[in-house]
């Protein structure tokens, strides 16, 4: 049954503050990861945040947490080998993802770090929601297809986060909204809420941020 994927309505004000007080507490780097054994004990709960290189992810996660360098946007994008994890407070793990897509780097290393991606979606227990991050200026892509068929088979609900949303106009984002929901029809994992943010100006971070604070 298709699902109806509307935009992610707008936390009441006592989510908004709870969001408020989990991402202003500790957020600190814990440790890169480059191989299945090296991960942290699966002993809270986690979101990871997964796009295509150069689709903002850094840039979105320093605004979450208000921290200008705490995720490190290459200058080279798809040079990011690692599943980077940071504690978010006593409780969860934020955990970014390495880029997908596209990498300057030798193909031998790409495959890598692609398996241990596809690796961690698959077998982490402690996964309750991966953001799958995607340009508002061009929408969905074979590649993120394929993550999105990843993530359907390992049942991890994955929820789409259009980044750059201020960059097209509004008709332009009205039809790459309307092309995502359909897109998403198909995959049985995918959360039936879209969600559009900037990190330039702030759009619905509040709402990202409550609803990482809001998952139990």
């Amino acid at each position: 049954m298709t699902q109806a994927f509307g935009l992610a309505a707008e936390p009441d004000a006592e989510a908004v503050e709870a969001g408020r007080r989990l991402f202003a507490g500790e957020c600190s780097f814990l440790k890169g990861v480059v191989a299945m054994d090296g991960l942290p004990p699966a002993d809270r709960l986690e979101v990871c945040f997964a796009g295509r290189s150069n689709v903002g992810k850094s840039s979105l996660i320093n605004a979450l947490t208000g921290r200008k360098a705490l995720a490190r946007a290459s200058n080279t994008p798809g040079r990011t080998q690692e599943i980077n994890f940071f504690a978010l407070g006593p409780e969860r793990y934020l955990v970014d993802l390495p880029g997908y897509g596209f990498a300057e780097a030798p193909r031998a290393i790409v495959e890598r770090w692609q398996a241990l991606m596809r690796a961690y979606l698959a077998g982490r227990a402690t996964l309750r929601r991966a953001f799958l991050l995607v340009d508002a200026r061009h929408g969905l892509k074979p590649v993120d297809g394929e993550i999105m068929g990843l993530l359907d088979r390992s049942a991890v609900t994955f929820q789409v986060v259009l980044t750059k949303a201020d960059k097209p106009g509004a008709a332009d984002l009205a039809r790459i909204v309307d092309e995502v929901r359909t897109g998403l029809g198909a995959h049985p994992a995918a959360f039936p809420e879209i969600l559009l943010t900037s990190a330039q100006t702030g759009r619905g971070l509040e709402t990202l941020r409550a609803i990482v604070a809001g998952m139990a």
